[in-house]
Formats: C-alpha cells, sequence, structure tokens
C-alpha cells in the first residue's frame, strides 16, 4: 500500500481500533490471569495494542520512524516516575531492614482502634498530604506503615489501600505544594490560590463523604495486639529513633525537594539507622564469609537491602510476611508495566487517537453540565488510555479551553474541573503510572482496592453533579466565534517532583 507523503487525520473507526483492541486484551488478560495481570500479561496486551496503534498510524501518512519517536518520548517523559519507584522500592528494603516499618506498627497497635481504623487512616492521610503535597510519598511512607497496622489486627487490605489512597489525593489534589494541582492552574490559565480554594470546596464535601463512608465500613470488633507487640519487641528494638527516616523524608518534602532526591535519601537514612541501631541484623542478612571485615559486612547487608530488599527470619510468619519486602528489584515489573503503557499513550497521542474521539464529545456538550461531563470523561480517557496523569491534566484542558471560553465559562471551572478528574482517577487504572505505583507500594492490586478509593470516586461524580446543579459555575464574557484562545503550557515531561 502506498503511503501518504502527509499524515491525515484519522477517521472514528480508526481511533476505536487501538482503544477497543486494549480494552479486549486487557479483558481478556483478567479472565485468564485475575489480579495477576499485572505481573506480566498486561504488559504484553498493551504491546500488542501499541502495535495495532502503529498499523493506523501508519495507514494515515505517519512513518513507522516518527510512530517509534514519539514512543520514545512518551517513555523518556516517564524516567521520573520510573526512578521513583526505584527509590522507593529501596526505601521499603532498609526500612524493613532498620526496624522503621515494625516501628509504625508497634506504635499504630498501641494508638489506632481497629473500629475506627478505616476513617483514621484515610484522615492521616488526608492531613499529611495536604501539609507536603504529594500522594506518592505519603503511601511509600506513612501508607506502608498503615497497611503493616491492618494486617496485624486482622482487618481487609483492600480497604485499607482505598482508605490511604482517598487520603493521599485529597492533598495531591488540594494543597499548593502538590504539582498536580499547580499544572491544573497553569493549564487552564488560573492563579494557583485561586484553584486551590475552588478546589478545596469539592475536595471537602469529597472527603466529609469518603470519611462517612469509612466510618461505616468499620465494624466493632475484639482485637488484642498483645502478642503481636510481644513479637515485635523480642524481634526487634523499638523505639522512636526509628522514625528519623520518616522524620527526613517529610521535612525534605516540605523543603520540596524532588520526590526522587528526597525518598532514596530516606532510604539512605534507613540504611544508616539500621548500621546503629540494629547492626547485629544487617551482619546476619549480608552472610558475608568468615574474615570479612565488620565495615564491609556491613555495607553488604544494606547494599543487599537497597537493591533486592530485606528478607526477614524472626521466626514469626505474621512478622516475617510484613517484613519481606522492598528492594528496587521489586519495581521492575510495575517499571515495565509503565514502560509499555507509555508507549501506548505516546503511539495513539502521536496518530491523533484522542483528539478525533474527544472533538464529538465537545461539540455534543450544549450545557454546563454536558460541558464539564464531557470534560470529565475525555479526562479519564486520557489517563486510561495515555497512562499518564500529568498528561489527563494538560491534553484535556487545552482541547476544552476554547468550548468553556465560548459557552461563557470562568477559566476556574475548567480548572476545577480537571484537578477534580484527572489527578484522582489515575489511581484507579491498573496500567496509569499512578495505579501501579500504588498497587506495587501498598501490596494491594489495583482492582481490589479501586472500589474503597471512595474519594478518588467521588471527586469526579461531584464536580460533574455540581455542575449540572448551576453552582459554582461562574461566567465571564464569551469569546466571539474565531478568536482563539488556545495555548498553554506544552505537554510537561514527567520530572520527579510527584
Amino acid at each position: 500500500m502506498k503511503r501518504r507523503k502527509s499524515p491525515e487525520p484519522v477517521t472514528m473507526f480508526e481511533a476505536l481500533i487501538p482503544i477497543a483492541g486494549l480494552v479486549f486484551l486487557v479483558g481478556v488478560s483478567f479472565y485468564l490471569f485475575g489480579d495477576g495481570g499485572a505481573d506480566g500479561p498486561n504488559q504484553v496486551a498493551l504491546v500488542v495494542a501499541t502495535m495495532l496503534a502503529v498499523f493506523v498510524g501508519w495507514r494515515r501518512g505517519h512513518s513507522v520512524a516518527s510512530l517509534g519517536e514519539a514512543a520514545n518520548a512518551s517513555v523518556s517523559s516517564g524516567i521520573g516516575a520510573i526512578l521513583i519507584l526505584l527509590a522507593v522500592g529501596a526505601l521499603i528494603g532498609t526500612w524493613a531492614l532498620c526496624g522503621t516499618i515494625v516501628a509504625m506498627v508497634y506504635y499504630g497497635l498501641q494508638l489506632l482502634n481497629p473500629d475506627y481504623f478505616y476513617v483514621t487512616a484515610c484522615a492521616i492521610c488526608a492531613l499529611i498530604s495536604f501539609a507536603i503535597g504529594t500522594s506518592w510519598t505519603v503511601a511509600g511512607t506513612v501508607g506502608i506503615g498503615l497497611i503493616g497496622i491492618a494486617q496485624s489486627m486482622g482487618l481487609s487490605p483492600a480497604i485499607t489501600a482505598g482508605a490511604v489512597i482517598s487520603g493521599a489525593y485529597f492533598g495531591d489534589k488540594s494543597s499548593p505544594l502538590s504539582d498536580s494541582a499547580n499544572l491544573a492552574a497553569a493549564a487552564a490559565g488560573v492563579d494557583l490560590y485561586h484553584h486551590v480554594r475552588e478546589t478545596l470546596l469539592t475536595s471537602l464535601v469529597a472527603i466529609v463523604i469518603t470519611l462517612g463512608v469509612f466510618y461505616l465500613l468499620g465494624s466493632p470488633a475484639e482485637f488484642d495486639a498483645s502478642a503481636e507487640i510481644a513479637a515485635m519487641q523480642g524481634a526487634f528494638y523499638i523505639s522512636p529513633v526509628l522514625f528519623l527516616p520518616l522524620v527526613l523524608v517529610v521535612v525534605l518534602t516540605l523543603f520540596k525537594l524532588p520526590a526522587f532526591t528526597t525518598i532514596f535519601l530516606g532510604a539512605l537514612a534507613g540504611a544508616v539507622v539500621a548500621v546503629f541501631v540494629e547492626p547485629a541484623r544487617v551482619l546476619a542478612f549480608a552472610a558475608a564469609r568468615e574474615g570479612v571485615p565488620v565495615p564491609i559486612a556491613m555495607l553488604k547487608g544494606v547494599w543487599l537491602a537497597l537493591a533486592s530488599g530485606y528478607t526477614s527470619t524472626t521466626g514469626n510468619p505474621e512478622l516475617d510476611t510484613l517484613l519481606t519486602r522492598g528492594g528496587m528489584d521489586s519495581m521492575l515489573t510495575t517499571i515495565w508495566l509503565i514502560i509499555a503503557a507509555l508507549a501506548f499513550g505516546g503511539v495513539v497521542e502521536k496518530c491523533g487517537v484522542i483528539e478525533r474521539l474527544i472533538a464529538p464529545v465537545v461539540n455534543w456538550a450544549k450545557s454546563g453540565g454536558a460541558l464539564v461531563a464531557s470534560l470529565v470523561g475525555a479526562t479519564v480517557a486520557t489517563n486510561i488510555v495515555t497512562a499518564d496523569q500529568f498528561i489527563a491534566v494538560v491534553l484535556p484542558a487545552r482541547m476544552f479551553k476554547n468550548a468553556f471560553a465560548m459557552r461563557g465559562y470562568a477559566p476556574i471551572v475548567l480548572s476545577r474541573s480537571v484537578g477534580d478528574s484527572a489527578t484522582t482517577t489515575g489511581a484507579l487504572i491498573p496500567w496509569n503510572s499512578c495505579g501501579a505505583y500504588m498497587a506495587v507500594t501498598l501490596g494491594v492490586p489495583t482492582l481490589s482496592y479501586a472500589p474503597f478509593a471512595v474519594f478518588c470516586v467521588v471527586s469526579p461524580l461531584l464536580t460533574v453533579a455540581i455542575a449540572y446543579a448551576g453552582i459554582r459555575m461562574p461566567r465571564v464574557p464569551q469569546v466571539h466565534p474565531g478568536t482563539s484562545t488556545e495555548g498553554g503550557p506544552p505537554t510537561p515531561v514527567h520530572g520527579d517532583s510527584k
């Protein structure tokens, strides 16, 4: 077939081919492998769907080389997220080795009531995430401890993960320190603090609903933590000193250091604490040959924890299950998933698939409610197709910016709607970088915790509901046809500021 010299827009049928292919293949993967699809089968589905998108793009006149470059550029944009994943793996390994995770569980068992655990976990994560502005750091530090506490109490890890993620995304969506909030404001051309004030209105309503749901999910239960506490005291040195790596991570985050730097320094801090507080454990884990100098054996032990994670051998099955985790290599399967997903997103964006699918929706939406609902649907679809939260913020905002202006709505309506939907829904998608990160960090499959990530589900529904009700929909003088309001920031390259 003769290839055209200049690319032509894809037809609606052609735009649906890679999307339908991906949905079908992921569905088959889930049917065959269940939650284990993220361990490899989903990656295969994404690669096959990418090839379908390449074929569609080639038919429309794109060269295979240009489509490959688009895939490479998209994958390159995810390097920041990949580095953060590696840092989190290292952090989990050293925190398990030094006892920081044990300390969080130990004190949590004494302080947290199982009757109200879910609502308390959500509230704690919401407060911390609003203070530091990052969902990933909250999940990768406090979230890990809360999951451990839930397991020790015999509570549901899936519900706990939903509570952690709900609280974590409250701050990610509403804190002025959040990169997602900054990006949504910039994409819509709105002052950051105006955006934060407006977004807080929906966020506070959503978090109240969320806390109410988790309060109802908590059921009175008899729980005696004495056996678990005794096992931890017998196996580890328990002291507030073990919280030093956590304190360091929080302080560095408040100083707005990049997330990779912050988390990896937290991992190294865990290694230092392990050497000084648990030297015997480090030496035993290193299993160094006889005659090897102690400093070298120590180095080997913490190096292993950073690279391959910690393997607990206390003899207590529950404690060993809690602490045998971490290491950079534990993140490699998730990194494979993110690479495959970003390659797919880069190709379909290059082909114009997303624009082709969204354009009729923009034209269809006549009322303010329909326009916001269309934007929310577009952000969710972009999160699904591109597997990237930041693209889901910028791309729909750019495409809908002119439509909102033409119909007389203030830019704050656009920024709030994007923030309420794009920021939160990425964590609900298994192959999205956010969903993949949360699943591997908390040890709960995305599809298992998604029904309980109440805040992430309620936020986009709430922003649609208030739009249809005509609440908080300020208007400005309309832009006449032919006047361009397009522009805004370019699609961002992933940093490591998440």
